[in-house]
């Protein structure tokens, strides 16, 4: 027989017994309810990840053909022109 072991929070044990009991679940289902939540839970979890490793994405819009790095006033500037030319 195996043991899983869920800690849950005051709320969250709360909420879970609301929810089985709107849906008239006994205390063996609450039971299997607390169990698939926890489960599902930990399927969506996905491993945390840095606003870092978007670093340097996109960087090649700021470089002219040369590779030299484009003033962003003057390209704000050169759309604003395109704009007053568009009908």
């Amino acid at each position: 027989m195996s043991i899983l072991e869920i800690e849950l929070t005051p709320e969250m044990r709360q909420r879970l017994r609301e929810k089985a009991k709107r849906r008239g679940l006994e205390e063996r289902a609450y039971v299997q309810t607390v169990v698939m939540h926890y489960l599902s839970q930990e399927e969506a979890e996905q491993p945390k990840r840095s606003i870092m490793e978007l670093e340097g994405l996109g960087a090649e819009i700021w470089k002219d053909q040369k590779g030299a790095l484009l003033d962003a006033q003057e390209y704000v500037n050169e759309l604003r022109r395109e704009w007053d030319h568009r009908p």
